[in-house]
């Protein structure tokens, strides 16, 4: 399916639970289907789509349907704030979704606090204002991805896998979030006794990453961290083995991080994950794959997992909310929510008035295995505290 067909399935799922306007729970959910980031953000958007097809098939939550209006915002804050407008003042959207870039996050944002409308994030990176102990009132984040500990858990790693002292290249898409995982990386590297002694910040789109790649390369680092759309990741890695770079590598497993790992098939780059991979084969992956046979997705189901675990988060907040719902409740239920993420992550989502991200953060480790000729996991899950 291609993205045109996509864009008139996610309409066609809005268009056909029209009839349940007076009588549902509508949730409006703005996200980049199309343009330039579509890649990284329609996964995702599928994947709910998906989750709350399959949950309005089973009979809704309460008995009563779930509406799912999804906007295209093609990754541009106009666009997104238009989309969260119509949702809350035309719409009565009890609940916002954001799953797009950063820079759409402020205008989705401000038109939450102006309709005071809870709004989650289900894809991206978590923003700071849903972290303890004084989060955003309205703000929630179900995303697996967060700056600080993403880069804790990198250099936690890097540090337990060498025996040797580490110098280690830093290397981010010259974007703001990106960059500001990277610096933050970078200011607590020395804590763990690790070097810093190269960063760089690569501009999208990049056709040659050889330039960048060569001055990792001069400064002879034996690690690189990068934090960055998937894109910058795993370009910047290729190009330095194609320079001859013997060292080791880990990224954050963006998306398209468990098929990407079979097509590099290299040891040494390692990727970090916040959802369990399907090479686990949990019974929550086989519930995903059944409900992909029938959801002609235009995505692989691999990078779905994101948009399952907003899809849970959507679910159980609902089912918390008495009849009729409105903002109001579904706030009070987002505050004391805990879900079960069925093995998806290494704990439950749990939220609270002081903590709108969770009270700790799992990751997994995995790589390519040579031997078994498969993507393996490397660690299991290390757990850390969210203070």
């Amino acid at each position: 399916m291609n993205r045109l067909k996509m864009i008139a399935a996610l309409a066609a799922f809005s268009f056909t639970a029209t009839p349940w306007a007076q009588d549902a729970y509508v949730v409006g959910l703005s996200g980049a289907v199309t343009g330039p980031n579509a890649d990284a953000y329609a996964p995702p958007v599928e994947s709910v789509r998906l989750y709350i097809d399959q949950l309005n098939k089973r009979g809704g939550v309460n008995g009563k349907p779930v509406r799912l209006i999804v906007g295209d915002n093609q990754g541009e804050p106009s666009k997104a704030a238009a989309d969260a407008k119509k949702f809350v003042t035309q719409d009565n959207a009890v609940l916002l979704v954001s799953m797009s870039v950063s820079s759409a996050y402020g205008p989705m944002v401000a038109e939450a606090k102006r309709a005071r409308v809870p709004l989650l994030f289900g894809a991206g990176v978590c923003p700071a204002e849903v972290l303890p102990p004084n989060p955003d009132e309205l703000q929630f984040c179900s995303i697996g991805f967060a700056i600080k500990y993403d880069a804790e858990m990198a250099l936690r790693f890097i540090k337990e896998q060498s025996r040797e002292p580490v110098k280690l290249g830093l290397v981010a898409m010259a974007i703001p979030v990106s960059r500001a995982g990277i610096d933050y990386a970078e200011s607590r590297a020395p804590a763990f006794g690790i070097t810093p002694v190269a960063k760089e910040q690569i501009p999208p789109p990049t056709p040659d990453y050889t330039p960048y790649a060569s001055k990792l390369k001069g400064a002879d680092p034996n690690w690189v961290y990068s934090w960055a759309p998937w894109v910058t990741e795993v370009k910047t890695f290729e190009a330095l083995r194609k320079l001859g770079w013997s060292g080791r590598y880990i990224t954050a497993a963006q998306e398209p991080a468990e098929d990407e790992l079979a097509r590099v098939k290299d040891e040494s780059f390692h990727v970090f994950s916040a959802n369990a991979m399907f090479l686990e084969n949990l019974p929550v992956h086989q519930e995903m794959r059944d409900a992909a046979r029938g959801g002609k997705l235009t995505y692989p189901i691999t990078r779905m997992a994101d948009g399952w675990v907003a899809g849970m988060v959507i679910e159980q907040t609902l089912k918390n909310v008495a009849w009729p719902p409105t903002p109001e409740k579904v706030l009070a239920a987002l505050e004391t929510l805990k879900v079960d993420t069925k093995g998806l992550r290494g704990g439950p989502i749990e939220w609270s008035k002081t903590n709108h991200f969770r009270n700790n953060q799992y990751y997994r480790v995995y790589r390519w295995d040579t031997k078994k000729q498969a993507a393996a996991r490397v660690q299991d899950w290390v757990a850390m505290d969210v203070k």
